[in-house]
């Protein structure tokens, strides 16, 4: 940056930190609000280019002093192709960035122009000269996405500094839900921002890694927003002040307080839509949505989802408690899509979504359900990522099931990709299992890394499974086990102590002991803290009738006999033996029923406390068996291989599935029959 340019910018800098502008009304403190962010922006839609002033208010909260600030400079990590960001997408297979496709204005940069402390005199001590890039997580050279400055007096407890800042960002082609489509804007985590001090342990700043998110602070966000004016912005926050500057720019003021981020959009394709949430038993909040022109006919499924996921999370956990919430539709294309961030997330559709198929509905409870898990609630999902990812994705399933029942099956045609294609087949006779759905995205990794590892940490594949799908599986477990009477007080309690901190596993499982009255260590030993598979199986099972076969009488003189030759015993007056061999293959250990059918209707349940490598169940009873199935309430929604859970003494009949595949085969040749004659 050229040396007047950069006066020009401490100019406006000041200008803008010290004007006195309209007093909002208090907001009731929930929060430490110890990380607060004053800001000013401006958008270049050519060049691609942020330029911005910044103003952070820290407050040490911990016990003990620092004389150092550690920022996240998260958009290095798409400055080249060996930082630490690249280097890990590549290992998931995702990144395209090496295809030679990218080209020089897709990446991005974030470079500080100036740093200076603000003492308490108001006098501006240059921090420039003390800055410099720290790899806490590995030993890369070429990774920039942790910055540091060392102050010159240490900050101690219940101390405050104010730090100002001006620096430059190149927005990349979309990475991580961050970037620009043609004149789409997402930004996401676009500025210095502040990692967490934990005190004795030390600054929690870690790297930007591809397979997590975001940890930081709670505070108040004030930022100025400078665009053309054809543009429409959402941004977190409500908007509290537009300034047309008359010159084909306008300035928007968004303020938000007792959040951990700032994120904002702008685009002049946005069309703009408010609702209002309304319930008798939560508080109102205003919608905003901003939905792509093309996608306008479903406009009231996302408000709809977005409603649902409010109500349900609410009642259930704990009320929403910012009072509005702004929805966003990005672009087709963008990469944009299904990410949350504080009062605002994105959604994801296309133009042909058969309603009851669960798309647009499924990505947009999710992310408002991140309001609560990630939003309220703040974990660091750099290490922990599942007590956000896991328990959204256990309340979004609840939530859909409870709104919208179980989503139907959808088939698109006409495209390369069968996610993408133009024209939709629906199924609505054949409806997804959504547990079932994160059991088989779970078990092939059911064995891989110890949920409790730090997630950036976690096989470069396993993130999803682990996080999503494995605590999902293990909630819905812990909820069959304990019913749902015991199992919503623990999450709503959950919520309600850690809304606006940063709990940890710890702190879930103590609450769950405390809530259920119950030790349950035995289970998260097993979930959280192990890597142990779940698999109970029915081994072999015999159903005789009761009474000797074989030889009998004096040794002398031995006689053969059969139960089955005795004819004039009637049926209903035999007796029947049934044993039954049940095995646990995995190493996880869980108590589950094992319960018998008879052919004639009566049924009998035998309970397992799950810990042996195998048992046998033996009965005596009037009727031969039908059929054993361990675990028949389906409690364990862990166990891999529900497929072996059953077993009949006699295979069904396989007269129906013949006639319908003949029927079906029918259908399919007529089909492509009828399409051979346009081809």
């Amino acid at each position: 940056m050229n040396p007047a340019a950069r006066r020009f910018l401490v100019i406006i800098f000041v200008a803008f930190v010290t004007i006195p502008v309209a007093t909002q009304p208090a907001d009731p403190i929930l929060s430490p609000r110890n990380a607060n962010y004053t800001m000013s922006v401006q958008l270049d839609p050519e060049t691609k280019i942020l330029t911005a002033t910044q103003r952070l208010e820290w407050r040490n909260i911990q016990s003990v002093a620092t004389d150092e600030l550690w920022f996240h400079l998260y958009w290095n990590g798409w400055r080249n192709s060996e930082s630490t960001w690249m280097i890990e997408d590549r290992l998931r297979r995702r990144s395209d960035r090496e295809t030679g496709e990218t080209k020089e204005g897709d990446w991005s940069w974030i470079t500080i122009d100036a740093v200076h402390l603000v003492d308490t005199a108001g006098n501006q001590i240059d921090l420039a000269p003390t800055q410099r890039s720290e790899t806490p997580d590995d030993d890369n050279t070429e990774d920039r996405t942790v910055w540091v400055v060392t102050l010159p007096e240490p900050v101690n407890p219940g101390e405050t500094v104010t730090v100002d800042l001006i620096w430059r960002a190149k927005i990349p082609r979309t990475f991580a839900r961050t970037g620009f489509r043609g004149d789409f804007f997402f930004l996401a985590h676009w500025f210095p921002k502040l990692g967490v001090f934990e005190g004795e342990a030390g600054w929690n700043c870690h790297q930007y890694h591809a397979s997590t998110e975001y940890f930081s602070d709670y505070g108040v966000y004030d930022v100025t927003i400078t665009t053309p004016s054809s543009y429409v912005i959402g941004a977190t926050g409500r908007e509290i002040e537009t300034v047309d500057h008359g010159d084909g720019t306008t300035s928007h003021r968004f303020r938000q307080a007792d959040v951990h981020g700032f994120a904002w959009t702008a685009s002049p394709d946005y069309v703009e839509v408010r609702d209002r949430f309304e319930h008798p038993d939560l508080p109102a909040v205003d919608i905003r949505l901003l939905m792509q022109p093309e996608h306008e006919h479903q406009t009231q499924r996302h408000l709809d989802a977005t409603k649902a996921a409010l109500e349900h999370y609410g009642l259930w956990y704990g009320a929403y408690p910012y009072g509005h919430v702004t929805v966003i539709d990005p672009a087709w294309g963008s990469g944009a899509g299904g990410m949350e961030y504080p009062t605002l997330f994105t959604c994801g559709t296309g133009i042909d979504r058969p309603f009851g198929a669960g798309s647009p509905e499924g990505v947009t409870v999710h992310e408002a359900g991140h309001q609560f898990w990630y939003g309220i609630v703040g974990n660091n999902e750099f290490e922990y990522a599942w007590l956000d990812e896991g328990l959204n994705t256990y309340s979004t399933i609840r939530t859909m099931q409870e709104t919208y029942g179980n989503s139907f099956i959808v088939r698109r045609y006409l495209a390369p990709s069968d996610a993408r294609g133009i024209f939709a087949l629906a199924f609505p006779e054949i409806r997804n299992d959504p547990w079932m759905g994160r059991l088989n995205r779970y078990r092939d990794d059911a064995r891989s890394d110890v949920q409790n590892t730090p997630t950036f940490r976690y096989h470069p594949k396993t993130g999803g499974s682990l996080s999503y799908s494995k605590t999902a599986l293990w909630l819905r477990t812990l909820e069959n086990y304990l019913g749902w009477e015991t199992f919503q007080p623990i999450m709503a309690a959950f919520f309600e102590r850690y809304a606006f901190k940063h709990p940890t596993p710890e702190d879930f499982v103590a609450v769950a002991n405390e809530v259920s009255g119950r030790d349950l260590n035995w289970f998260f030993d097993q979930v959280i803290y192990d890597s142990v598979a779940f698999d109970y199986a029915i081994d072999s099972v015999s159903s005789k009738p009761v009474g000797l076969k074989g030889l009998t009488g004096d040794d002398g003189d031995p006689v053969y006999v059969d139960p089955k030759d005795d004819d004039e015993e009637e049926d209903e007056e035999k007796s029947w033996r049934t044993d039954v061999v049940v095995r646990r293959h995995g190493g996880g250990r869980f108590p589950v029923q094992v319960k018998m059918v008879f052919e004639n209707g009566d049924e009998s349940i035998h309970e397992w406390d799950g810990q042996d490598r195998w048992t046998i169940f033996s009965e005596e009873h009037g009727s031969k068996l039908s059929y054993v199935v361990v675990d028949p309430e389906g409690v364990l929604a862990l166990d891999i291989h529900p497929n072996n859970n059953s077993l009949f003494l006699e295979a069904p009949s396989k007269k129906g599935a013949v006639k319908w595949a003949s029927f079906w085969m029918v259908w399919v040749q007529d089909l492509m029959s009828s399409w051979a004659f346009y081809i």
